[in-house]
């Protein structure tokens, strides 16, 4: 099997992967199930920094992402999406679906969002009912200050929805102090659990919208009022991936044992920019990269297919390329979760110098041992 450094999914430790082959009963009608279920919830609050009620969901971290605009959106409703990336822009498809307005406030993409710019946008214009806001978009790498931005939504009266999926666990989050009404996670980033559960924490000013909505939420499976009461009633909406949710719970417990591991995330992933500009390779963005994943512009006379198959075939390391408009611009390295630290990040820079070398790219500098140099020098 080869070492997996894509942005997520990432390597799963083998004490999460023997906690999904545990023996399961009925999730239905269980209620032990519904107490373990309740508490994983709280303890994944806990680590967010949210009383808030938590959620998990069983669907890739998209679904989390659909249901916040689904459970939302009505016709009719402005929505603010803003946009400095792809998942950015992305969130207006789902408010378009759900026959909302999305309002894009689109810059540059090389860069985060500008707060001071964005308050000067909503001295203009803040009639909006909610606004999404990534914290790291993955495709290019780019972290948003959602401290900054998320209470300044919240002068205005408007609701906040955070895709936090590739960055928590890995950049710090404070959902109750930075006002954060909608977070969306999923299992398989700096979590490092297998794919396949996404989890939201809601406010009570979320699900008061929710609740005084003149039209119906226009989905089942995305409806996140479905979820309000279920540990009153003691049922689910649907059956729980309760394998999963066991393998999940281990990987929570796994993450709250692993109390540096912000700190740590900073540090691998200024090592690694460190080693990768050493070696005359170009960083897609121009500054404000995220601590999980670090993006590269594909050397000219080179392809990423080319980068990501030698390395996987030849090296047996995977590396991810990009989709959307930085399709065959950009190849990303992922350094999230289980894979943030310096052995196997070492071994994945050790790789990319020799495939770029077989590909006639001549580096100007070994990036595993400037790598290591960078981190002994923190």
């Amino acid at each position: 099997m080869y070492k997996m450094m894509t942005p997520g999914p990432t390597m799963v430790a083998p004490s999460v992967m023997k906690a999904r082959s545990l023996a399961f009963g009925n999730p239905d009608v269980d209620t032990d199930f519904c107490e373990q279920y309740h508490s994983l919830c709280g303890e994944i609050g806990n680590l967010l920094g949210t009383k808030n009620e938590v959620y998990i969901l069983c669907g890739e971290g998209i679904l989390a992402l659909e249901a916040a605009c689904a459970s939302l959106t009505e016709p009719g409703d402005r929505v603010l999406v803003i946009d400095n990336g792809i998942f950015g822009k992305g969130f207006a498809d789902f408010v378009s679906l759900y026959g909302g307005t999305p309002v894009c406030y689109t810059v540059d993409y090389h860069r985060p969002v500008d707060v001071e710019q964005l308050a000067a946008f909503l001295e203009r214009d803040h009639d909006f009912k909610y606004a999404t806001v990534v914290h790291c978009d993955t495709p290019s790498g780019v972290r948003n200050d959602i401290a900054a931005i998320c209470p300044l939504l919240k002068q205005y009266g408007i609701l906040t929805v955070v895709d936090s999926v590739a960055a928590m666990f890995g950049e710090e989050v404070k959902v109750d102090d930075w006002k954060i009404d909608i977070i969306c996670g999923g299992s398989q980033k700096a979590l490092s659990a297998p794919p396949g559960l996404a989890f939201v924490s809601v406010s009570q000013d979320a699900f008061a919208v929710m609740e005084h909505r003149k039209a119906p939420i226009a989905s089942f499976y995305c409806n996140l009022l479905a979820f309000k009461d279920y540990y009153r009633n003691k049922w689910f909406p649907y059956t729980m991936s309760i394998s999963d949710i066991y393998g999940l719970a281990e990987a929570v417990r796994l993450v709250k044992e692993d109390t540096g591991r912000v700190e740590r995330h900073h540090k691998i992933a200024a090592a690694v920019r460190e080693a990768v500009t050493a070696a005359g390779l170009s960083l897609y963005l121009d500054y404000g990269d995220a601590s999980t994943v670090t993006v590269i512009n594909v050397p000219e006379g080179l392809t990423d297919t080319a980068i990501i198959d030698t390395m996987k075939e030849k090296y047996n390391v995977l590396i991810s390329g990009c989709f959307d408009v930085l399709a065959g611009k950009v190849i990303r390295l992922g350094h999230m979760g289980n894979n943030a630290n310096a052995e196997d990040v070492t071994e994945m820079l050790k790789a990319l110098s020799k495939t770029l070398k077989d590909l006639g790219f001549q580096c100007l500098c070994d990036m595993a041992v400037e790598f290591q140099r960078a981190l002994r020098e923190q």
